[in-house]
């Protein structure tokens, strides 16, 4: 049946009129039409999208929405409409069965399937609420399409009824009209969005995000974010300003799926590994030929992962990237369309209007699928991010030693930050792949129907593109890997300078370390250059391709036949498509290349979370049988320890051998920390485990003792006084409230190791594993935790403590002694059987421990009350007494602070002033001239278009081709000379900013280390720098671009058609205003994100320093949390960053479109006095104008945000410094000092200005040669003595004079390289052993190993395979800690000044070990003057003098022998230590 029949019964009403429709003034459709395509199109779109969406809703619930006002609307609407198709279609029967005429078939099955379909729609609603659906995006657009087809026929009902009034069906028209009026209100109902559903996420949450809730409008235009955009308008953003996360966005949500998908990709490739295994073995068995079978290994894909994690919600975007791909080609077929509309002078005006909407329209619907294709890319890059800094942060708590030492702190904060930024960076671009193409594909087409096989030319310009592109990307690749391999070694170094900044402070070693730093710098700069003049010759291909394809194809078009003639239509419809085409064929090489990053970084990814983890079976927790034996094997340092062992319940254990001897390793081995090759390890129960050098965490006192438990308050009383930190905390400004810094660097040696055993402690578990505890302590102190904490009535004494110490006179007090030598254990029993068989510890004990046991009658409880009396390193009290808590006071670091309002133009005044004013100047000139010469050739064009034609041709077309041809070549030399000067600009910025940032910070006072966590320092070099080195130039080269376009497409227009000068002010005032209620906002809101990235690292680095101690206590879910929760919180400053600039591309498109619907419109009305030449050039460039204003403000704003690095960068260039490090007024003679005499006058310090006093009224003299002893209570002053003796703080008051000379008036290199100390924690920076020594290199070989035998090392350093070349890892984690500290005794012989300090040097050390380094120094160090803190008072008996301090004053000062006779402070302490 034809359409005809199907509407009408005497074919009196046809389906399709163009007389009617098209080519008349005033155009409407056929009732035929009105009555079945436009009541059909709505129905076939419900019934089609209908069953998917379905399917949908069931397997995605967000809860049950109660019955609302707004739903009975909807749902009462829905009835009445599906009422009306019903009375439509009894009226058709009434009709019929009252012999009034039979109406056509249309009349009754198109009021049936509208009336099926508005019951859908109502089912739908109520289905929608059942599932927790607030807004509709589909029942939206269903009322819109609707309501659009109902509008047309609203229109021709009207004029019908105007002009036929008899042939008006009333009752058809009265139902349409009630219809019409229902289709408008279920459309206004469908824009409103209902109550949250019972029991949903945004009920709970105190800052809920509104996105959920918004309508379907409002989230497709983003205007959910608007009221976030007022507040950041009318103040600066604040953090509790920003939403909480989207629960799919949620670290929760997001690293468990990768991980699991990653571990069952691991899984597979085991799998792949065995079957491949035993198919060998079958093959060798049976063919012996076959021994040349590969050995095939199969890597687990985290690609594959990848994609099967974010795959699904990816897809998305490549549908919305396909219809905007489609829809990208209507602007240069309405351009043609206009352009022959003002050749045709007898076309109807209408049709320009026409023409002008649809435009508008088309440009609006592609602005809007554009952006939504953005948002899901955006967050599928955010979620990758999270998921892989998740999966990164959770393997490094996993992986072994080995792995540890392969993957260097730098390299996985790299890893976080920079790699994962490369992810996120190609997300966004990656569908270009597959979208390229078709865009090229299409343009093609489209050019052939236009142009004919000329457009064939333009394609193999394009395909001589292709190889140049790749061999770029290429090259690229290479430079990408050689920069990110410098860059994770300067990063490693940085950490490693900042973790270890005191130890370079005093040796004034800063220096060497910059210079260091620099070498490597220089390297990553030169890779950049190179990689510059390869990003030229991008830019000049990326410029010159698209113009060098139109040139070729206008070439072979004119010059292959003369009756070609180059009109308006062909030559601007092509250049529209050939400025769609630039965009496919610059991205692709750039996405290539992007992907070819990434491929670098997913390789990185690869490699690190395929490492070896730490074995689960290397230790058993289960219960032992009582007298059961275990052995098992231990692997370190390539050497294999044997060991038998077995430790019954409850009993204490001490381990006891030389430096190196495998005490730690033992440790390590029950802790699981060591790869076992044979035997069992079993350990009953819960672990707790206290290492040699204490792990401090960057939070209150409290949290660091309390580690994640429950609060027990009479326990943890218990606790801190058994542990002797009560007077500490008596004196803390905020009580135990207090910040402690990064790795407790406001805590004394000995307070870290009292906090870490008090955290140990308090967690009150099974076994206890203590390694060295009491090194830091002095003697006293130490007795008394060995006394309540660790000894047979300690805390304690229920459980089974393992202790390593070099403390002699415990022993006889625990139960069982482990002596080790070489990893194995040669003597083992009690104290008695040991001594009794006269071995090697009976002869140790003999030689060093002079008197055994101290009488204690009653002593114990005598000296309790002093027993950690502490000058708190930064908060010095001078009474002892309970402080109200007050947290503020405790704080000490600083977290990054958010600087507010618009970025200083000194800021961008330093950058170009770092790149050099004349490098400027050139380029900005380079830059005009391309752009000139862009908008010259394209105006020679549309002069060439409008040439006359003479008998078929144009007479000048060669002249006009010619000309055409060195215009565009000019440009893209010009824009190779600009690009190349920009990018070396950059550089050099780079390099000053890099280099004053490394020295301002080398510069900064300890004080500046203690208050800036160590994160916040890498970020700026990271981060920052990375932002500074690669994004900056390339944004103000996009900046510099985007706003010449602007600026060149509104002159075109302009001279094109003046009537637009009414509207462009208007719209450019609207757009600045949009442009800067943004900037305002978006730039806050960088700010915030990039605060809240340093905790991130600071973080992380923690936990890397402390994965022993937080396994040993099982508490790895904790501080995956914690991280987790940190990730979060960036996110949350980072997800309304990328919402706020889609609600800015779509509010700026939207100015965009209507200037270009503004040029159309007003090229129509003008039609008359245009030539087609001018008016397809201006619409031409107006196509062009949307997308480079949204690119000018999308630059403009990146120019501000991340010009933001630069701000930060030069933050530090204001903060303190340093005294000068070399004085030009003042050079002490070369040999200063001669003698060694040191004098204090009156001499104070204090830490902070607003602080008090932590030494005070100091006044003594010490003559050349002199060993003098310090010794006091831990916490008296005695480090602070000697940070004073070297400026790292400066005198408060009185002054220190050596030979005569006040150290004041001295350059600080000049003071502390003449001085030499062997500071408390022995510090290695990673490189070879000969750099720890010696920095400079400015000693031979054998001065290095006379220093080493010196040292007792020449035989360890000897049997290394690579002697003094060995590589330290970082911290020096691959020696022992005594290994480590007699390396810096090896660093004070090389020096040999006249003075040398020992900053409790030995406390690390064996009793052994200790008697052979202290006859070291009296020996090389006899004519020079040696200040000694110590806690082992028998090192220093045989000294000159000895100095006893109490709360930062002197108390006493004469030589051991009469103190002790004076019976005061010293000769108590020598009682506690059993010398006296």
């Amino acid at each position: 049946m034809a359409l005809e029949d199907f509407c009408s019964l005497d074919n009196s009403d046809p389906f399709w009129d163009w007389n009617l429709s098209w080519n008349t003034t005033n155009p409407d459709f056929t009732q035929c039409f009105q009555n079945t395509v436009l009541v059909w199109v709505p129905c076939f779109y419900l019934w089609i999208f209908a069953p998917i969406y379905l399917i949908y809703l069931r397997s995605h619930g967000y809860g049950y929405i109660c019955m609302s006002l707004l739903n009975k609307a909807k749902t009462i609407v829905g009835f009445l409409l599906w009422i009306i198709c019903w009375l439509d279609v009894f009226y058709s029967l009434w009709e019929r069965s009252n012999g009034s005429g039979i109406p056509a078939p249309v009349h009754l099955i198109s009021p049936t399937i509208l009336g099926l379909t508005m019951l859908l729609a109502t089912l739908l609603v109520q289905y929608e609420r059942k599932k927790g659906i607030q807004s509709s995006g589909l029942m939206l657009i269903f009322w819109l399409i609707a309501l659009l087809c109902a509008t047309i026929v609203f229109r021709s009902k009207v004029l019908h009824a105007i002009n036929q009034p008899l042939t008006v069906c009333v009752w058809r028209y009265t139902t349409f009209y009630i219809y019409y009026g229902l289709l408008l209100v279920s459309f206004i109902l469908s824009c409103l969005t209902d109550q949250p559903p019972l029991f949903s996420q945004m009920v709970k949450d105190p800052h809920p995000c509104p996105e959920p809730g918004a309508s379907f409008l409002s989230r497709i235009t983003f205007w959910w974010i608007t009221s976030m955009m007022i507040t950041g308008y009318k103040r600066p953003l604040e953090e509790k300003d920003l939403w909480s996360l989207n629960p799919d966005d949620c670290s929760n949500r997001v690293v468990p799926q990768l991980v699991h998908r990653w571990n069952s990709e691991c899984q597979k490739a085991k799998r792949f590994i065995v079957v491949h295994m035993i198919l060998n073995q079958t093959v060798a068995e049976s063919e012996i030929l076959l021994v040349k079978n590969s050995k095939k290994t199969i890597d687990p894909s985290l690609l594959k992962a990848l994609c099967l994690t974010f795959g699904p919600y990816f897809l998305i975007s490549c549908f919305y990237k396909l219809i905007q791909d489609i829809l990208m080609f209507a602007g240069p077929e309405i351009l043609r369309l206009l352009i022959r509309f003002v050749n045709d002078s007898s076309a109807p005006t209408w049709q320009g209007y026409f023409y002008t909407v649809l435009l508008f329209m088309c440009t609006c619907a592609q602005s809007l699928i554009l952006q939504k294709y953005f948002h899901v890319c955006f967050v599928s890059g955010m979620r990758l991010r999270t998921a892989i800094i998740g999966a990164v942060y959770r393997k490094a708590l996993v992986i072994n030693s080995a792995a540890r030492r392969t993957s260097t702190v730098g390299e996985i904060v790299n890893l976080m930050s920079v790699d994962a930024q490369r992810f996120m960076d190609l997300i966004t671009y990656i569908n270009m792949i597959w979208s390229a193409p078709l865009q090229v594909v299409l343009a093609l087409y489209f050019l052939w129907q236009n142009l004919g096989p000329s457009v064939l030319a333009g394609v193999a310009m394009m395909v001589l593109m292709v190889p140049i592109n790749a061999v770029i990307a290429m090259k690229t690749k290479t430079y990408q890997v050689a920069q990110m391999k410098s860059k994770d070694s300067r990063i490693k170094i940085m950490n490693e300078l900042f973790n270890g900044i005191k130890v370079l402070k005093l040796y004034a070693w800063e220096l060497a370390f910059k210079d260091k730093v620099s070498q490597i710098r220089e390297s990553e700069l030169k890779v950049l250059k190179k990689a510059a003049y390869l990003g030229g010759v991008s830019t000049f291909t990326w410029v010159c391709a698209p113009f060098l394809v139109a040139l070729s194809t206008f070439a072979v078009y004119v010059l292959v036949d003369e009756r070609n003639v180059l009109d308006a239509q062909k030559a601007f419809v092509s250049l529209a498509l050939f400025n769609i085409l630039r965009f496919p064929l610059n991205m692709l090489p750039m996405v290539i290349s992007s992907m070819v990053q990434a491929s670098v970084s997913l390789k990185r990814f690869r490699v690190f979370l395929s490492h070896e983890e730490l074995q689960e079976d290397n230790v058993e927790h289960k219960p032992v049988p009582a007298r059961e034996f275990h052995q098992f094997i231990i692997l370190s340092l390539n050497l294999h320890f044997l060991l038998n062992v077995c430790i019954p319940e409850k009993t204490l254990v001490a381990v006891v051998g030389h430096v190196g001897s495998g005490k730690s390793s033992l440790l390590s081995a029950l802790l699981g920390e060591m790869d076992k090759l044979e035997g069992a390890v079993t350990v009953k129960g819960s672990v707790a485990y206290v290492p040699q050098q204490a792990w401090i965490q960057n939070s209150t006192l409290k949290n660091n003792i309390m580690f994640g438990q429950e609060r027990r308050e009479a326990w943890y009383q218990r606790v801190v006084e058994a542990c002797a930190l009560q007077p500490d905390l008596e004196m803390l400004p905020a009580g135990d409230d207090t910040e402690i810094g990064e790795k407790g660097v406001n805590l004394s040696g000995g307070q870290k190791q009292r906090v870490s055993l008090a955290r140990a402690v308090y967690c009150d578990r099974d076994t206890y594993l203590l390694d060295d505890p009491l090194s830091a302590v002095d003697a006293h102190v130490g007795k008394h935790i060995f006394d309540r904490v660790i000894g047979p009535q300690g805390l304690l004494k229920d459980k089974t403590r393992i202790l390593v110490t070099h403390g002699l006179s415990y022993l006889s007090q625990v139960h069982l002694i482990l002596v080790m030598l070489d990893g194995e254990i040669t003597e083992a029993g009690s104290y008695q059987q040991l001594m009794a068989k006269e071995g090697a510890f009976a002869e140790l004990i003999r030689t060093y421990a002079a008197v055994e046991q101290t009488d204690d009658k009653g002593d114990n409880g005598k000296h309790v009350a002093h027993a950690g009396i502490n000058v708190y390193r930064c908060f010095n009290i001078k009474k002892v007494e309970f402080k109200p808590k007050n947290t503020e006071v405790g704080k000490l670091t600083e977290g990054d602070k958010a600087s507010t309002g618009k970025v200083k133009l000194s800021t961008f005044a330093a950058y170009v002033k770092a790149i050099g004013v004349l490098l400027s100047c050139l380029s900005l000139l380079l830059m005009f001239i391309h752009h000139f010469l862009s908008l010259f050739s394209n105006y020679w064009l549309s002069k060439w278009t409008d040439d006359p034609t003479v008998n078929g041709t144009q007479p000048n077309s060669q002249m006009r081709l010619g000309v055409y041809g060195i215009l565009g070549i000019s440009q893209g030399v010009a824009v190779f000379v600009y690009s190349l000067s920009m990018s070396i600009g950059g550089i050099l910025a780079s390099r000053s900013l890099h280099q004053s940032m490394l020295f301002n910070v080398l510069r900064s006072p300890m004080s500046f280390f203690e208050r800036t966590p160590s994160g916040n320092l890498v970020n700026r070099f990271s981060k920052e720098m990375d932002t500074i080195d690669t994004v900056i130039p390339s944004i103000l080269k996009m900046f510099m671009g985007s706003m010449f376009n602007v600026i060149g497409s509104c002159l075109i227009i302009l001279i094109a058609t003046p009537l637009v000068a009414v509207v462009i002010p208007f719209f450019g005032l609207l757009y600045l205003f949009v442009q800067r209620f943004y900037v305002a906002t978006s730039r806050q809101l960088k700010r915030l994100e990039s605060v809240s990235r340093s905790p991130i690292y600071s973080h992380f680095n923690e936990t890397l320093l402390g994965t022993s101690v937080i396994r040993a206590f099982g508490e790895q879910e904790r501080f995956i949390s914690e991280s987790d929760q940190r990730v979060d919180h960036n996110q949350k400053a980072y997800y309304p960053s990328i919402v706020a600039n889609r609600w800015l591309a779509i509010r700026l498109e939207f100015v965009g479109n209507c200037i270009v619907s503004s040029a159309a419109l007003f090229a129509v009305i003008a039609r008359e006095n245009l030539s087609p030449g001018i008016m397809g050039l201006s619409i031409s460039y107006a196509l062009q104008l949307t997308a480079s204003l949204t690119w000018l403000v999308r630059m403009s704003s990146d120019v501000e945000t991340n010009i933001v690095a630069v701000e930060r960068v030069r933050e530090y260039s204001d903060t303190e410094k340093e005294a000068e490090w070399r004085h030009q007024a003042y050079n002490p003679p070369p040999r200063w000092p001669t003698d060694g005499n040191i004098e204090f006058r009156n001499f104070g310090l204090r830490y902070r200005p607003d602080l008090d006093l932590v030494i005070r009224n100091v006044t003594l003299k010490i003559d050349g040669g002199e060993k003098v002893g310090i010794v006091g209570r831990t916490g008296a002053g005695k480090s602070s003595l000697t940070l004073g003796l070297f400026r790292i703080i400066e005198a408060a008051e009185g002054h220190i004079f050596i030979d005569g000379v006040d150290i004041a008036k001295v350059g600080l290199h000049d003071l502390r390289s003449r001085v030499t100390i062997i500071p408390q924690d022995p510090l290695l920076f990673s490189g070879s052993l000969r750099m720890n020594l010696d920095p400079f290199d400015s000693y031979s070989d054998e001065d290095i190993w006379l220093a080493l035998e010196l040292s007792h090392l020449k035989s360890f350093v000897s049997s290394l395979p690579d002697q003094l070349s060995h590589e330290c890892s970082e911290g020096g984690d691959n020696l022992s800690v005594g290994q480590r500290q007699l390396l810096c005794l090896a660093r004070a012989l090389l020096r040999k000044t006249k003075i040398l300090v020992l900053d409790e040097a030995t406390a690390a050390v064996d009793m052994e070990t200790d008697n052979l380094i202290q006859s070291t120094i009296r020996s090389q160090f006899e004519g020079c003057t040696v200040l000694t803190i110590a806690h082992r008072l028998n090192t220093i008996m045989d000294y000159t003098r000895v100095l006893v301090l109490e709360k930062g004053e002197v108390v006493e000062f004469d030589s051991p022998s009469s103190l002790i006779g004076q019976r005061g402070s010293f000769y108590k302490m020598a009682k506690d230590s059993g010398l006296a």
